[in-house]
């Protein structure tokens, strides 16, 4: 905070406060974190080198700064190119306009694709085939934004300018359209709300839970529900039959 005077003429001094936002951390800083931050979420990083060499999503994260910085300055028809180029090679489409936080990690990379007006926090993991699209064609506005440590799972598509609450998941495949409250989790097309972040499983080395295939299905939790309450209704039914307070079933008629 800045402390500063602020007097008028006949009037008594007072004091102003003016906030000042935190600096930017510096493109190499930001490269060495999204490097360093593959050994935490990837159980088969070994080496750094390796990672710099050989991880496509490290590499489109990387090229992208650099687009991102021309974007923001007067290089709009370099930041297109050096985007293109990113995704020729990688299979990662980012426009450069989108604002992408610090430790950014993309797995496999491949069919990742984020639109202009998207934001993400820090600490933020997408698997391959993730899309954070637009759903309108007016300016503005219309791309979702990730909040801090969200984990979105494989194939997943997060559409319109919605806000992903900081920590939520989002299961594999699933469709979002709607607003996610922090630290929950999200399966299904249309995506809904069906675990808290106090109902998953902790990992004692601060590593993320990699185990989706046991994230719950509400849609068939429903239907498993429903045939248990058919199975109990049909053998009530035969019981009260059985006992003569109900006539029995009418015989099926052959058609002539």
């Amino acid at each position: 905070m800045i402390m500063g005077t602020s007097r008028r003429e006949g009037a008594p001094s007072r004091t102003t406060a003016i906030a000042i936002p935190p600096a930017r951390p510096g493109l190499w800083r930001q490269i060495r974190e999204d490097v360093a931050c593959v050994k935490s979420r990837d159980p088969a990083a070994r080496a750094t080198l390796e990672i710099v060499l050989t991880y496509p999503g490290v590499h489109a994260v990387i090229w992208h700064r650099l687009a991102h910085r021309l974007w923001r300055g007067r290089g709009k028809f370099a930041a297109r190119f050096i985007s293109w180029f990113a995704r020729l090679v990688t299979n990662v489409d980012i426009h450069p306009g989108a604002r992408i936080g610090r430790r950014f990690f993309i797995d496999h990379g491949a069919g990742v694709v984020i639109g202009e007006t998207a934001e993400v926090g820090d600490d933020v993991t997408l698997y391959h085939g993730v899309t954070l699209g637009g759903t309108s064609w007016t300016a503005g506005k219309r791309h979702p934004t990730l909040q801090d440590g969200v984990l979105v799972g494989a194939g997943a598509k997060i559409l319109g300018p919605i806000t992903v609450g900081a920590g939520a998941r989002v299961g594999a495949n699933s469709v979002v359209i709607e607003d996610v409250p922090p630290g929950m989790t999200v399966v299904g097309i249309p995506g809904r709300v069906v675990k808290a972040v106090a109902d998953r499983r902790r990992l004692g080395d601060g590593r993320i839970d990699l185990e989706h295939h046991l994230m719950p299905d509400p849609v068939g939790e429903a239907v498993s529900a429903l045939l248990d309450r058919i199975e109990f209704l049909e053998t009530r039914l035969a019981h009260h039959q059985e006992q003569g307070h109900l006539p029995p079933p009418p015989r099926d008629r052959a058609i002539t």
